[in-house]
């Protein structure tokens, strides 16, 4: 009995050691609470690679050094498929004669590739989509100025460009490629990314649905559902490489928003099985946490935790050379998941999910509980509790909106900061415990400034067509009064700039930081503020979808591309940073182009050119 005793008062001591270096660690925190998750990090699922994505990343390695770090895309040679059968391939290629260093020579390795490999992206075939037409009926009804309008005209025909379909010999020997086969045709961002996204695909839809594509846009929602379908979830994107996480959850949203325009019902059937699944996915094993608040009232949220803990095939050089300064093997196992879990995010990379801004190595991602995550699936949550209802579900109805109701709760006790106007992530402390009890960790508000602060907003239901399609309890409307409070908040934040909203106020030379401004997160501040009610804050919307129109207008006169990001500090400047050069295209740019144009039109005397 007496062993007993000490074993307990050993543990019990431990726990309150770590819990108070912890305090010590965290005492920029405003507000120290506990809560408690029953995942156990060390054991977590590991998804299987593949022998072809093996193989290639030895394909990988050599080709950087052979030709050196310059200009170099490892996702390049991820993306080949093979002529040959894998042995015969990896035969020819273990004959290659190597320097010391591990390169061949260029000609001898040009040779290889050309003999037993195919292109990147050549197993992906245009296809013209079929409901595209020059000039749809009733486009953008608001644009009056015809300078504007011919640009609108140029960019849909964009969609034409990005179209494309996976080649039936990936469904006939799915071993020679990375790429995994896919029912419809699909759009593709453009550049490096030649296969389909997640996230990605829901403003490709917003700007397809501007452009009457409605069957395009169905054709990309089936294509997800078909993930959902065959791995339990939608897939980072339409590689095999990207089984191992998924992308912020916008699935239910872009159900809604066709579903809305077109009222098709077989859409909604089809979709309401997965969305139920992917919402499971999100809200269970690893990415599910249990959170107490300060009253102790708990409340089940979600993080992003990717199932992999290796270098990223797509980018498997560039994450050893980022891993290398770490010598413990368990501690690099530990910094690829995070790497891959901020992958998941979208935001790859940024000093959101960095301990210390000036290194990668302290990516921390599975130790925050993001607010726009959690708004996304509670956005989910109404989705499915609407699309229920009108496909006659009620008891998927009521359940759904039972659940909204209770994730809503942890915006106010959570997430809300109220000194700031702005909903926080959750930074979590997990602390060593004994075996067998319930994982224990305190938690603090990052109170820095990023554009991901303001998303809930989008989520709130302000204008007659949206309380009209949910069913909402009384705490989750937000008074006019509380949304010019945000607004107010976020005119301060530092983040508008001449030519939109910066993503960080860190200028860090990561993609997701200062001075980079990305379509996503103009398109959701943007249609969260014009809902709210408020004429100040809808005025303050159209300023900021005038400027993110401008800068990609002005942009795109002076390159003929559509960016993947934009710098806002300067009206016609691309964005730059992150780990691979500039992309054009883009899906996601162009569709948020196009639906701001469609919400806020152009009169014909306000000038297009950079003011």
């Amino acid at each position: 009995m007496a062993k007993l005793y000490n074993k307990i008062f050993i543990c019990v001591s431990i726990y309150w050691i770590f819990s108070l270096l912890s305090l010590v660690i965290l005492g920029v925190m405003s507000e120290t609470r506990v809560c408690s998750s029953g995942v156990n990090d060390c054991s977590s699922t590991v998804a299987a690679t593949t022998p072809l994505i093996t193989f290639l990343e030895k394909i990988q390695e050599t080709a950087l050094n052979t030709f050196g770090p310059t200009k170099f895309d490892p996702k390049l040679y991820i993306d080949l498929s093979l002529k040959s059968s894998l042995s015969v391939t990896e035969e020819a290629f273990g004959k290659l004669s190597r320097k010391h260093n591990g390169s061949v020579s260029r000609a001898e390795l040009n040779k290889f590739v050309e003999e037993y490999l195919n292109g990147a992206g050549s197993d992906l075939v245009y296809v013209e989509p079929v409901d595209f037409v020059k000039e749809p009926h009733g486009f953008l009804p608001k644009v009056k100025n015809s300078e504007v309008r011919e640009w609108a005209l140029e960019v849909h025909a964009l969609w034409k460009n990005l179209s494309r379909k996976v080649s039936d010999t990936v469904k006939e020997e799915p071993a020679m490629h990375t790429l995994l086969p896919l029912p419809h045709p699909c759009i593709i961002p453009g550049s490096r990314f030649r296969e389909v996204y997640y996230w990605d695909s829901y403003w490709v839809i917003r700007g397809l649905l501007a452009s009457k594509m409605h069957q395009t846009a169905k054709a990309i929602v089936i294509n997800l559902i078909y993930f959902v379908e065959n791995y339990g979830f939608v897939l980072n994107g339409a590689r095999s490489y990207y089984t191992n996480r998924s992308q912020p959850p916008l699935l239910s949203s872009m159900v809604y928003e066709i579903y809305k325009r077109t009222g098709d019902m077989s859409l909604v059937k089809r979709a309401l099985p997965a969305l139920i699944k992917e919402h499971e996915f999100w809200n269970s094993g690893i990415h599910k946490v249990t959170i107490h608040d300060s009253k102790g009232v708990s409340h089940v949220l979600s993080r992003y935790y990717a199932m992999w803990n290796k270098p990223r095939p797509e980018s498997y050089t560039t994450d050893k050379e980022t891993a290398s300064k770490l010598t413990n093997e368990a501690n690099k196992e530990i910094l690829y998941r995070e790497v891959a879990s901020t992958a998941e995010s979208g935001w790859d990379f940024s000093t959101r999910w960095m301990r210390n801004a000036s290194d990668l190595t302290t990516l921390a991602t599975t130790n925050i509980i993001p607010v726009d995550l959690n708004a996304y699936i509670l956005k989910m949550e109404l989705d499915i509790a609407f699309l229920a209802k009108v496909a006659g579900e009620t008891t998927i109805a009521k359940k759904f909106t039972e659940a909204s109701r209770s994730r809503e709760k942890a915006f106010k006790s959570v997430f809300w900061n109220e000194n700031l106007s702005q909903w926080l992530d959750c930074w979590v402390n997990y602390s060593v415990t004994c075996k067998g009890d319930q994982t224990r960790e305190a938690w603090h508000q990052n109170e820095n400034v990023f554009a991901s602060n303001f998303i809930p907003l989008w989520i709130k239901p302000f204008d007659s067509g949206f309380t009209s399609c949910y069913a909402f309890s009384s705490s989750l409307r937000i008074s006019v009064d509380m949304a010019e409070k945000v607004m107010k908040s976020l005119k301060a934040s530092g983040l508008v700039q001449a030519a939109g909203i910066a993503t960080s106020l860190t200028n860090s030379g990561q993609q997701w930081d200062y001075p980079n401004g990305w379509a996503p997160m103009q398109h959701l501040i943007i249609e969260a503020l014009a809902k709210t009610g408020s004429k100040e804050a809808w005025l303050m919307a159209e300023d900021l979808a005038v400027r993110w129109i401008r800068t990609n207008y002005a942009s795109y006169k002076q390159t003929g591309e559509m960016h993947e990001k934009y710098d806002v500090e300067k009206c016609g400047e691309y964005g730059g940073g992150g780990e691979y050069i500039p992309q054009t295209g883009f899906g996601w740019t162009n569709g948020v182009v196009l639906a701001l144009l469609e919400e806020f039109g152009w009169p014909e005397d306000r000038k297009l050119d950079c003011q």
